[in-house]
Formats: C-alpha cells, sequence, structure tokens
C-alpha cells in the first residue's frame, strides 16, 4: 500500500463503496424488522422482570399468611393456658393480671386475622395482575415469532450473498492505508445515504449535489491528490465525463441586411 498511487487508492476506496453500498440495500431490505425485533425482545424481558416481581410478592404474602395462621394458633393456646390458670388464682391481683393477657392474646388474634384478609385481598389482586401480563406475554410471544419468521426468510434469501459481499469488503480494507480508512469509515457512519466516495456527475458532488468548482473538478481528473468536498467531507474520486459534456451551443441568428437607399 505504500507504493499505491493516488489512482489506485481512490479505485481502492471506489470498490469498497460500491460493496457498502450493496450491503446497505441488503439491510433496506429487512427494514426495520431488526428493530422492532429487539424492541420486543426488550419488552417482553420487562414483561416477565414484572412477572417475577409479583410472583415474588405473592410469595410474600402467603408466608406472612401462614405465620399470622400460627400467631393465631399460638394466641389462642395461651388464652387456653391462662383461662385454666385462671381457675387457681387466689387473689382478684392474680385474676386481673391473668385477664389482662387473656385480653391481649386475643387481641392479637383479630390482629393477625386482619393481616390475614388485607393479605388475601393484596394475593387475589396480584393474581389479576399476573394473569393480565401473562396475556400480554403470549400475545407478545406471537407477534415476536412471526417478525423472527419474517426476519429469518429475508436473512436466508440474501445470506449468501451477504457474506460473499462481506468477504469481498474484508479483502478490500486490506488494500485501503489506515488513514483513509478511518476517515472512509467515520464519515459513512454521519452521513444518512452512506454514500462516503462519490463522483462528479454535471458538476456536482454525489449524494449532495453541492456545486463543485470548475479547478477542483480539474485536480479530481488529474487524480494527483486525494479531493475531500470541503462542505460534505465526502471523499470526491472521479468524474462523470459524459455528463460534463457541454450542450451544442444555439447558432447565433444571420445579420439583417440593410436595404440601400434609392437616391
Amino acid at each position: 500500500m505504500e507504493n499505491q498511487t493516488v489512482a489506485q487508492k481512490l479505485e481502492a476506496l471506489v470498490k469498497l463503496q460500491t460493496i457498502d453500498s450493496k450491503l446497505d440495500e441488503l439491510k433496506k431490505l429487512r427494514g426495520d424488522l431488526p428493530d422492532e425485533v429487539q424492541d420486543l425482545e426488550d419488552e417482553m424481558e420487562g414483561y416477565r422482570t414484572r412477572l417475577a416481581r409479583f410472583e415474588g410478592e405473592q410469595k410474600e404474602l402467603e408466608d406472612a399468611i401462614k405465620k399470622n395462621k400460627e400467631g393465631i394458633k399460638e394466641a389462642e393456646k395461651l388464652v387456653k393456658k391462662y383461662n385454666d390458670q385462671q381457675k387457681n388464682v387466689k387473689n382478684n391481683r392474680e385474676f386481673d393480671a391473668i385477664t389482662k393477657e387473656v385480653e391481649l392474646q386475643e387481641l392479637e388474634v383479630q390482629i393477625c386475622e386482619k393481616r390475614i384478609k388485607e393479605a388475601k385481598e393484596k394475593i387475589d389482586a396480584k393474581k389479576a395482575e399476573i394473569t393480565g401480563i401473562e396475556a400480554v406475554i403470549k400475545d407478545r410471544e406471537e407477534d415476536l415469532k412471526a417478525k423472527k419468521d419474517e426476519l429469518e426468510n429475508i436473512l436466508g434469501e440474501n445470506q449468501e450473498e451477504e457474506k460473499k459481499l462481506l468477504a469481498e469488503r474484508e479483502k478490500a480494507t486490506k488494500k485501503i492505508e489506515d488513514k483513509l480508512l478511518k476517515h472512509y469509515t467515520r464519515l459513512r457512519s454521519s452521513l444518512s445515504n452512506g454514500l462516503a466516495v462519490v463522483r462528479v456527475v454535471r458538476g456536482a458532488a454525489e449524494g449532495c449535489n453541492i456545486i463543485i468548482p470548475p479547478q477542483k473538478i480539474a485536480e479530481i481528473r488529474e487524480k494527483k491528490k486525494i479531493v475531500i468536498d470541503e462542505h460534505s467531507g465526502r471523499i470526491l474520486a472521479d468524474v462523470d465525463l459524459g455528463s460534463m459534456e457541454e450542450e451544442p451551443k444555439p447558432k447565433k441568428a444571420a445579420p439583417v441586411k440593410r436595404a440601400k437607399k434609392v437616391g
């Protein structure tokens, strides 16, 4: 590459641009399908995360119900124990103390029952949310499968051609010096149409239609240096000579002969 002429460098860039333009066309055939598939996969991942969270919350509520039921059993045992003790009290002070303990345990039973009721209501709400999310996931799975199938069909039709172009591209990049390749790659990524290497057609740069001064057109034709369009940054690789031919100029009208005066 060190001994390449400017003409050879430009030829290598033109070849790479041609390959990349063909790859761009293949990508256009896919349209927005790759992005749509990715968006659906991301959306489903979000729904699955929510589903897992709701299921975890439901499990916590069920564990809380179990704990409160055990609390009720324990409180009821204590109530029975205190009631038996009341039968053997020796004075009112002991009786009142045991009565307070009984009341506390009965209150504990009420609190646990209330917590169980609230937890069951929350579980019913969580189940409804889970059912709704599962329905959405099922619906999105069908959409995702349809879009994936469509994308796979398109990819399958063009897979061999794309594979061939990518192999050609790899060879083409090896014939371009790093500095030029970096400029080309950076430029392509910043342009909506991906045209980084263009010709001058009818006096304007392809891809942006910016008029190129005649002096610069002459430089491009000489191919003694890499010419960059100062407006778009595109590499001006060649001139379409056919489009530069001047149209035939209209013929001048013949001068009108004046009639001689008769003396």
